[in-house]
């Protein structure tokens, strides 16, 4: 018997499930973290930070005394201190903002496959397919802006395939456009690929627009980054983004970028090849077509194979699944669509489609996968984050709240208390990102600098990682404690040690420690 589609009864489908799954992750954390919800990565305490100092300082910095470009999502914090200047300095807030957003992805997802699928199953079916292939339950619960950066994005996406049949679409892929560079900056990518391929297609005024509309405001905002710390991007893209040089190396140096980050890298593999073998395929089955019509023919997939590309060569593709989220939903939507145009499933079932079958199906193995990993750093990464990160906090809230301090994860530090701060990375403190990077590590120089920078500044307390420092801690800084966690999946180090930086106090940081009342969990050592 035919049943007709009901898109309103595949959302809530959609949606009833995704949030089941989330339900069950958060009221698990909520048993391992003393009963208050805790984001699985520390960066989202650095949003949390700023959005605070923002809202209730005016600072654009992770502490409440000077400018730091520690966001690498100018709008999503930005938008968070709004919230915290209506509601009020809650943490939770980032988590309740995924929420929803993430049933805005449902929703465009499930508008876009009602569109081009015959039967209520199929919808339902590509929709979960989806948030479970870019982890998307995994993304609301750390807390990041990476559900904002999918929703803007499967709204371009949904967009694009529509500019055609009426003005709403074409207004809402511009203006898209022009929020996407904002929220994350490997957006300049797409801009990029997408602002080509339209000039292949010699759409000189679409070609333009995309490409006027998604830097303009990245430039902007470099300028103003640039006025306040002398450098262009935000902290995090200067320390941790690849760095051309033109110069009589460029070819040498181009070469060695592609072998570390992309053939040899198995982000490669793990992500992004067989999304770009199936959109291979499908051009391959085009080839008796005329040039523009293949690139009509394979428009999005072409372009999200380029934008793979150059997000593997100079951005992240580590951590969480989350830095490439927003590709991995478009080629999902893009896949489905190719699918629906030109063939019907069963006939991936036959000999002669053996090839795209298996391509398709490793992209199913390839969610298990991730489905795995991401149970993992559901299970254990809340309570790593805890018995860590904000155990650090408090105690440094406790005894150190003004105090100024030297430390390498920054958010939970930042969010819970007033410190002056010291960040080695050089996320939080620019002074740092000449020693560290893709291109240097810690040296004596960054030793030396240590050394006289927290001695003039008066430093109390550091909180960091030993094998971070790589052997280059100072002889000056004298050990009090270390405080060690078990069953760690998440956290860069299963050990922290406590330094006092005036070795004076060293005493008087040791009896601190004893005194503070720990997670049972955190195992305390005092040196």
């Amino acid at each position: 018997m035919y049943i007709p589609k009901n898109p309103v009864r595949t959302y809530v489908i959609s949606l009833l499930i995704f949030l089941a799954i989330c339900a069950g992750y958060y009221f698990l954390s909520l048993t391992k973290t003393d009963g208050h919800y805790i984001y699985v990565i520390d960066d989202a305490y650095i949003h949390l930070a700023m959005a605070k100092n923002f809202a209730l300082h005016d600072v654009w910095g992770v502490t409440k005394y000077k400018f730091s470009s520690s966001s690498s999502s100018p709008l999503f914090t930005f938008l968070i201190a709004v919230l915290i200047k209506i509601f009020g300095n809650h943490d939770l807030i980032p988590l309740y903002f995924n929420f929803v957003f993430s049933g805005g992805i449902v929703f465009v997802l499930n508008q876009f496959y009602s569109k081009i699928f015959s039967s209520d199953l199929k919808v339902v079916s590509a929709g979960v397919f989806t948030i479970l292939f870019v982890t998307l339950h995994l993304q609301v619960l750390s807390g990041m802006e990476h559900v904002f950066q999918v929703f803007v994005f499967a709204l371009n996406v949904f967009c694009f395939y529509h500019l055609n049949q009426n003005k709403s679409a074409k207004y809402g892929f511009f203006i898209t456009l022009f929020f996407l560079g904002l929220i994350r900056f490997e957006s300049m990518f797409y801009f990029v690929c997408l602002g080509f391929l339209f000039f292949l297609l010699k759409n000189w005024k679409y070609g333009t627009a995309v490409l006027c509309l998604g830097f303009l405001p990245i430039a902007v905002f470099c300028v103003f980054n640039h006025s306040q710390s002398g450098y262009w991007f935000p902290n995090s893209v200067v320390v941790k983004g690849t760095a051309v040089h033109f110069d009589k190396n460029f070819f040498k140096e181009l070469i060695k970028i592609i072998d570390y980050k992309l053939i040899s890298s198995n982000s490669l593999y793990k992500i992004g090849l067989f999304p770009m073998l199936i959109s291979a395929w499908f051009i391959y089955k085009d080839r008796r077509k005329s040039f523009s019509e293949i690139l009509k023919h394979n428009f999005m997939l072409i372009v999200l194979s380029g934008t793979f590309i150059l997000h593997c060569l100079f951005a992240e593709t580590k951590s969480l699944f989350r830095y490439e989220a927003y590709i991995l939903t478009g080629f999902s939507m893009a896949v489905f669509e190719r699918i629906s145009r030109d063939y019907v499933f069963s006939a991936f079932l036959r000999v002669k489609k053996a090839l795209i079958s298996g391509f398709l199906l490793m992209n199913v193995v390839l969610l298990v996968y991730k489905a795995f990993v991401s149970h993992k750093m559901l299970v254990f990464g809340n309570r790593n984050i805890y018995e860590q990160q904000v155990q650090s906090a408090k105690f440094l809230h406790t005894y150190y709240n003004d105090a100024r301090v030297v430390a390498n994860d920054i958010g939970a530090v930042t969010y819970f208390t007033d410190i002056h701060l010291l960040d080695i990375v050089g996320l939080g403190s620019s002074e740092a990102i000449p020693f560290n990077g893709n291109e240097v590590t810690f040296d004596s120089r960054f030793k030396n600098f240590l050394t006289e920078y927290t001695a003039d500044q008066k430093f109390d307390v550091a909180v960091v990682y030993d094998h971070w420092f790589n052997g280059q801690i100072p002889e000056t800084w004298a050990k009090a404690a270390e405080l060690r966690i078990n069953d760690n999946v998440n956290n860069a180090g299963s050990t922290v040690s406590v330094y006092s930086v005036d070795s004076k106090d060293l005493q008087n940081l040791k009896t601190n420690i004893q005194n503070f009342k720990w997670n049972k969990n955190v195992q305390v050592v005092i040196k």
